[in-house]
C-alpha cells in the first residue's frame, strides 16, 4: 500500500531522503529527455534540479493556506518570465513537477513507480520513432527576382516532387528587389530531394532555396 514517509511532524533524515529522491528523479528525468533529443545546458540544469525545489515548496506551504496561495502566485509570475518552449521541453516540465509534488509529500513509491513508467514509455517512443515515421512535411523557402511572377512558377515542380504544397507566405527582401516565397509541402520521396532543388535552381536564377524540418515551434 501506497503511503507518505512523512508524519506529524518532519524530520530531518525524512527531509534528505526526500531531497535526495528528488534531485535524483529530477536527474533521471534531464538525461531521460535529452535522449537523442537536442536540448540545452540551461534545459538539463533546470530540469535536474526543479523537482527538489517544487518538493521543498511543497513541504513548507504544507498545511498553510496562506503560505499556498503565495506560493501559487509566485508559479504565476514564474510563467511570464518562461521563454516558450518545443512539446517535448513542457512534456519534460510537467513530469518534473509531478515527480517533485511526489516527493514533497512524501510519496517516495508513487515518485519512483511514476518515474519508472515514464522512462520506459519515453524510451519506448524515442527509440522507435513512434508518430514520425513517413513524415516528409518540409517548409520550402524559395527566393525569386521582383520580375518574376510566382503565382504559377514552381506549379508544374511542386506538382511532381510533392504530395502535397501550399503557398503560406510571400515577403520582399534586399529592399524589395527580391520576393522569399515560403511552402509548407509534404515531399513524394526524399531521395529525390536533390533534382528537386536543382530543377527549382534553374527555375529561380540559381539564387537562395532553403528546404527543412518543421521543428516543433514552426520554423526550420
Amino acid at each position: 500500500m501506497l503511503h507518505s514517509i512523512i508524519g506529524s511532524q518532519m524530520t530531518v533524515p525524512v527531509f534528505l531522503i526526500c531531497i535526495f529522491l528528488a534531485a535524483a528523479v529530477g536527474l533521471g528525468t534531464a538525461f531521460l529527455f535529452s535522449f537523442k533529443s537536442r536540448h540545452t545546458a540551461s534545459m538539463f540544469l533546470t530540469l535536474s534540479i526543479m523537482p527538489a525545489a517544487i518538493a521543498l515548496v511543497i513541504m513548507l506551504v504544507n498545511g498553510n493556506i496562506g503560505a499556498g496561495v503565495a506560493v501559487a502566485g509566485a508559479f504565476a509570475l514564474v510563467r511570464f518570465r518562461s521563454v516558450p518552449g518545443t512539446a517535448r521541453e513542457i512534456a519534460a516540465i510537467f513530469v518534473d513537477m509531478a515527480l517533485g509534488l511526489a516527493c514533497g509529500m512524501g510519496e517516495i513509491a508513487l515518485a519512483i513507480i511514476f518515474f519508472a513508467i515514464m522512462a520506459v514509455l519515453v524510451l519506448i517512443l524515442t527509440l522507435t520513432g513512434l508518430g514520425d515515421r513517413g513524415n516528409r512535411r518540409r517548409q520550402l523557402k524559395i527566393t525569386i527576382p521582383e520580375n518574376l511572377d510566382y503565382n504559377e512558377l514552381f506549379d508544374d515542380l511542386l506538382e511532381e516532387y510533392t504530395v502535397k504544397s501550399e503557398l503560406i507566405q510571400v515577403k520582399t527582401t534586399n529592399m524589395g528587389t527580391l520576393y522569399e516565397l515560403c511552402y509548407d509541402v509534404v515531399l513524394k520521396d526524399e531521395e529525390q530531394t536533390k533534382e528537386f532543388l536543382d530543377e527549382l535552381r534553374c527555375r529561380n536564377g540559381n539564387l537562395s532555396i532553403a528546404l527543412g524540418r518543421i521543428t516543433d515551434n514552426g520554423a526550420l
